[in-house]
């Protein structure tokens, strides 16, 4: 058993707006016009289209298969017609496009079939198989594919349930926990059993009363080793390191994961999806999204993927002075570029911002140095080395400073003094990094082509100068064999040269027999319908033809001696 509770460095105290959403009840979305199913469900991996424009295709039919190592199966959220596959801003700070199929619901909402039944007593690798092909990826905001994690599980000792829910304003895993906590635990049994841990702790802020409630009543019904344990209310107390710090004290070291030490971390909202998927074959479609901030009727609903944000929005009633829309908490989110950008697996808030509620930020200053933000980070982390070298450009350096080790929970922006947008400069060096070993591996490929290449090409002028330098071989010694064979039957006496110039007089006559042989097999073309000049001049020219084969054919004949006056 895990006795007492320990602490992370760093951290800060944001007002939680968390009761603006917390205590109304989960309610389905309606169904939208027109569905964005994104087929990139992440930075980093995107999916292989496998439908066409005027498709028609059911609900949970697979519209996009595994592309790469990390990428996973993404399905249509309803029935209805495939219209187009177009590039749409997609759910990321970046604001880039990304190609998305666009589905037009026909409000029959049928379901493929078949699907097949309860797979918890399935093989693992079948299980881990199944979970990819769902689509089934971390909920908490990495959107990680779960059976790569679940995979890489070999030595857990402790499986870690993180239901903190740690930033400002967003309770969608709060409300999951109050009214699903039966599907998480059973998720969550399932995910002890594929990483093969002995016990699973649950991590919950002690600001959700209800939550630890729903969840202690639900591990009691189970015959299994479930902790409920309340934590202190600090942000970012959800990332995955300072969550297995609170609950384990491991205190796990830059470069390396929980797994590494015998822990494995999953949101309470991957573990509900990991038992829909299993239990009842379901591929993740939908997700619960918190919809709260300046509108008038705030709460959370189970969005289908791919439903437009300005749709969803819609449900919440924004109020007039809404002037911008964040998707995400106010510490991680983002600003939306434009009200179409579609809900993907990773989106879990939507803030309707007002100058009220958010002022515009103030002006950016330089940078004072007065470490302030070192001491808020949660990652013991130098936030101000990182971001001269960001802002330089940099990249090697801020590697060095551990720059990947940065969890963008942006502790050092909302302590900075200078009213710096840190983890900006930071999301800037990670995709510019990315982006370079991407055109750096792409270059290496074409290099191991062409060097391929040239070594094919080398290796076929090699073998084709050793069948000319054998055939030649074999010829010489096929003549040198010839002549001392002549030269053996002659008895000796020098004449096994005239031997072979008599032989080679007779091959040159029977190359002549066989050039005048194909001559003669040859047909004239275009000679049909001819006028008789026409035929006459084409006979004329076979006599001259055929006289000039006879004069070859008999070179030595004397020619008439032409007449002496």
């Amino acid at each position: 058993m895990i006795a007492g509770l320990f602490r992370f460095n760093g951290g800060v105290k944001p007002e939680t707006h968390k009761n603006e959403s917390a205590d109304t009840p989960i309610r389905t979305a309606p169904l939208p016009a027109r569905l964005l199913v994104p087929l990139r469900q992440s930075a980093r991996t995107t999916a292989r289209c496998i439908v066409e424009p005027g498709q028609k295709v059911l609900k949970g039919e697979r519209i996009g298969e595994p592309d790469d190592a990390l990428s996973t199966a993404v399905h249509a959220p309803t029935s209805g017609t495939v219209i187009g596959i177009e590039l749409h801003t997609m759910a990321h700070a970046s604001g880039l496009g990304t190609r998305c199929v666009i589905i037009e619901p026909d409000g029959e909402d049928r379901w493929i079939e078949p699907r097949p039944g309860d797979l918890s007593g399935a093989p693992r690798e079948e299980q881990l198989a199944w979970l990819r092909d769902c689509g089934v990826v971390g909920l908490g905001g990495a959107t990680f594919p779960s059976h790569i994690k679940v995979g890489r599980g070999t030595g857990i000792d402790t499986l870690v349930l993180n239901g903190a829910e740690c930033e400002p304003w967003i309770t969608c895993d709060d409300r999951l926990m109050r009214e699903r906590a039966d599907s998480i635990l059973a998720g969550a049994v399932l995910l002890k059993s594929l990483v093969g841990a002995q016990r699973i702790v649950v991590g919950i802020e002690d600001n959700k009363p209800e939550a630890i409630a729903a969840m202690e009543q639900a591990a009691g019904a189970l015959d299994a080793d479930i902790r409920i344990t309340a934590i202190p209310a600090i942000y970012p107390a959800g990332g995955e390191k300072q969550l297995i710090r609170v609950l384990t004290g491991i205190e796990i070291p830059h470069g390396k994961l929980g797994g590494d030490f015998g822990v494995q971390c999953f949101n309470v909202g991957t573990a509900h999806a990991v038992h829909r998927a299993i239990v009842h074959g379901e591929p993740l479609i939908s997700r619960v999204v918190t919809l709260t901030g300046n509108v008038a009727e705030a709460g959370n609903v189970e969005a289908l993927i791919g439903t437009p944000i300005a749709d969803l929005l819609e449900q919440a009633g924004p109020r007039e002075d809404t002037d911008r829309i964040l998707l995400g908490g106010p510490m991680m989110g983002f600003e939306m570029p434009q009200g179409d950008v579609p809900l993907a697996k990773g989106s879990n808030c939507v803030i309707a911002c007002s100058p009220a509620l958010f002022p515009p930020p103030p002006p950016e200053m330089n940078c004072i140095r007065c470490g302030a933000c070192a001491r808020a980070c949660p990652a013991d982390l130098q936030p101000f080395e990182l971001y001269w070298f960001s802002r330089a450009k940099n990249f090697g350096k801020a590697q060095e400073y551990h720059l990947f080790d940065c969890i963008e929970c942006g502790c050092c922006a909302y302590v900075c003094p200078s009213h710096i947008r840190l983890v900006d400069y930071y999301r800037f060096s990670k995709s510019e990094i990315w982006a370079r070993e991407r055109d750096k591996a792409a270059a290496d490929a074409a290099r191991d082509r062409f060097e391929f290449r040239n070594e094919r090409q080398e290796r076929e002028k090699r073998e084709k100068a050793e069948r000319l330098a054998a055939k030649a071989a074999a010829t010489k010694a096929k003549l040198a064999e010839s002549a001392q064979a002549g030269s053996g039957d002659k008895g000796g006496d020098g004449e096994a040269k005239p031997a072979a110039d008599d032989a080679k007089a007779a091959l040159i006559a029977a190359a002549l027999e066989r050039a005048k042989q194909q001559k003669a097999q040859v047909q004239a073309k275009n000679t049909d319908n001819l006028s008789p000049a026409q035929a006459a001049q084409v006979d004329a020219a076979e006599a001259r033809r055929n006289g000039a084969t006879d004069a070859e054919a008999a070179p030595d004949t004397p020619k008439e001696a032409p007449e002496q006056n």
